[in-house]
């Protein structure tokens, strides 16, 4: 989108004609510390002009493999303008007991090079906003592992369950048609 920007000096009015304004989606526009990691993760930057998928991840769960998955997708799919994003929960009690633990899970076990933040809820009153957000707009996760395909404009495209593993064809198909 082709904007102008309008500078105003003290002798007169010049305009500006700019590439474009980064917009964030309202719904995105959060700064959050990385898992286990003073390091901050600001959505509206990571997210700028890419598709997005949103999956609310845990530790301990019988999904927990899909990060061997996921990482698969966001390897293949980065460079062509795919962010992957894991928002750890215990909003299902299967989390790791700290952030250390979860970090292990992410990094160590299935080498996550994708963002993951830190924990966060992901369903009822005390939902994080993100998930408040991708709630009303697509139905809230029943379980860990829900996957939100979001386009670059923010608008939430399509959510798949738990089961609907990220090297399945109607993942790919999805974010390939979003790309």
């Amino acid at each position: 989108m082709k904007k102008s920007l309008l500078v105003l000096f003290a002798f007169g009015v010049c305009t500006i004609s700019t590439q474009s304004f980064a917009q964030c989606a309202d719904w995105l526009n959060h700064n959050l510390k990385k898992v286990h990691s003073d390091e901050r993760v600001d959505l509206c930057s990571l997210t700028e002009d890419q598709a997005v998928l949103i999956v609310n991840t845990a530790s301990h769960c019988g999904f927990t493999p899909q990060f061997k998955g996921l990482e698969a997708l966001y390897q293949a799919y980065q460079d062509k303008g795919l962010v992957v994003v894991g928002f750890p929960s215990n909003s299902f009690f299967q989390a790791a007991k700290s952030e250390a633990e979860s970090a292990k899970v992410c990094y160590e076990n299935y080498g996550v090079s994708f963002p993951v933040t830190q924990p966060v809820l992901v369903k009822g009153n005390q939902a994080h906003p993100i998930f408040k957000h991708l709630s009303a707009e697509a139905g809230a996760p029943r379980w860990n592992f829900n996957k939100y395909l979001v386009d670059k404009n923010g608008v939430v495209i399509k959510h798949f369950q738990s089961s609907d593993r990220p090297d399945s064809p109607d993942v790919r198909q999805a974010v390939e048609a979003l790309l």
